[in-house]
């Protein structure tokens, strides 16, 4: 889909000079000599490049749309993760990297959004919030829980995030993927 140049908004993706951009910052400008141009900054959704670039309002630019699908994660092989599309069962495989280390949160059987431009993986989008038990933290100390002291705690999965006094070790909390933070005791 064309658009002109001071349609752009943030948050949009573009096709320009041959390669798939995110536009991040946006300003308008108008000059007071010359016609007014919007003065986007672009980011490469592929190498993680940035770019500042001018487009006026007579210029257009592709708007790309990325395609949006459920998949399943399976299983871990190697450093390459096994996930399994939900409509029609093809299975594909990404490196752990593509993940980073949000890959600590998945679980067996997760359902996942992988985002891809014609059929290249760009994205993906873990649930929100999961389930982890606490295998490790230090014991309650009377009195302590006076005080909004967090102390840290190792999950099951190998992170460690700050927890509030009264959860110990067995307990399940929920977490936070995006921020890898506590949000509350599971019940």
């Amino acid at each position: 889909m064309k658009i002109n140049g001071n349609e752009i908004r943030p948050g949009n993706l573009i096709e320009h000079k041959g390669g798939l951009w995110a536009a991040v910052k946006l300003q308008h400008v108008k000059p007071g000599k010359g016609g007014a141009f919007a003065q986007v900054e672009l980011k490469n959704l592929i190498d993680g490049t940035k770019l500042n670039q001018r487009f006026r309002s007579s210029e257009t630019v592709e708007r790309i749309r990325l395609e949006q699908e459920e998949y399943q994660y399976l299983y871990a092989e190697g450093d390459m993760l096994v996930f399994m599309n939900q409509k029609n069962y093809e299975q594909i495989e990404l490196p752990t990297d593509f993940i980073g280390e949000r890959a600590a949160f998945l679980q067996d059987n997760m359902i996942v959004t992988l985002e891809s431009y014609e059929e290249r993986p760009i994205g993906i989008s873990l649930p929100d919030h999961v389930t982890l038990e606490i295998v490790e933290t230090e014991p309650v100390l009377k009195g302590q829980t006076a005080t909004s002291s967090y102390k840290p705690a190792k999950l099951e999965n190998g992170l460690r995030v700050m927890v509030p006094p009264f959860i110990g070790t067995g307990d399940r909390i929920i977490v936070d993927t995006n921020e890898v933070t506590y949000l509350k005791r599971a019940e």
